[in-house]
């Protein structure tokens, strides 16, 4: 029973938009039925629409996203070793941490054009802040008691970093990585909707113009679906890691 109750919710929410949309008080091209809408969405995946669509933006995601990793954990690396280099970053990360990303999309495309440099920028921008100040502050996170073993044990740098550090700053950094992930996908489809030729947003987009309403709906529903499973995937993935390479930080 207790895996049928996430399914609870949505159901009522498909009852409640079938009676809602079979009333009669709402417009079908306004609001189109859940069959009319299951039915788009069959007849753009036996097209091979709706699969290019998501391969694309998927793709898109996944180097964005790997991008933010890599940048955030380094800055995260840099910021919690040498304090003055994040007071001199401070400002300039605080500023551009404060802008919207898809606020920075008209600039881009004047820099960069519309393609795939655009949507990557847009999708840093919004993901590397999650993943610096979280890994940052796990970094720093260590506890005196932690310290107080190192120093006994005369550990070298490397190995008290390995062994003490790293460790403690994982909780955090996965926190920071789930966030960011989130933020990349939403990131990515605001983008897509603006500055793309492909992927899910542009699909929106796309059927809006041809007053496909049905079609939009699709594309927003793939959108929540694909990233719901995403996420859940993702944490799985973590938390299994996690609790296989350190047994003790995952407990």
């Amino acid at each position: 029973m207790r895996y049928l109750r996430p399914l609870l919710t949505p159901l009522l929410l498909l009852l409640y938009w079938q009676i809602l949309a079979g009333s009669g008080l709402i417009s079908a091209y306004l609001l189109p039925p859940p069959a009319t809408v299951f039915r788009s969405a069959v007849e753009m995946w036996h097209s091979g629409a709706l699969p290019a669509h998501i391969t694309t933006s998927l793709g898109r995601v996944f180097e964005g996203f790997l991008l933010s990793c890599g940048l955030g954990m380094l800055l995260a690396g840099l910021a919690a070793r040498f304090f003055w280099l994040e007071q001199l970053l401070s400002a300039p990360l605080a500023l551009f941490r404060m802008i919207p990303p898809l606020a920075m999309t008209p600039l881009l495309i004047l820099w960069l054009g519309i393609g795939e440099a655009t949507q990557l920028s847009i999708i840093v921008l919004a993901s590397v802040f999650p993943i610096f100040l979280n890994t940052r502050d796990g970094l720093r996170r260590v506890a005196p008691e932690h310290r107080e073993l190192a120093a006994s044990l005369d550990l070298s740098p490397v190995r008290y970093l390995l062994a003490i550090v790293i460790p403690s700053a994982i909780p955090s950094a996965v926190t920071g990585i789930r966030l960011a992930f989130g933020y990349s996908w939403r990131a990515l489809i605001g983008a897509e909707l603006i500055a793309a030729a492909s992927g899910l947003g542009y699909l929106i987009i796309d059927a809006q113009e041809m007053m496909r309403t049905d079609a939009v709906m699709v594309g927003i529903l793939t959108i929540g679906l694909i990233g719901w499973l995403l996420d859940a995937l993702f944490y799985r993935a973590l938390a299994e890691g996690l609790a296989r390479r350190f047994p003790e930080v995952a407990r």
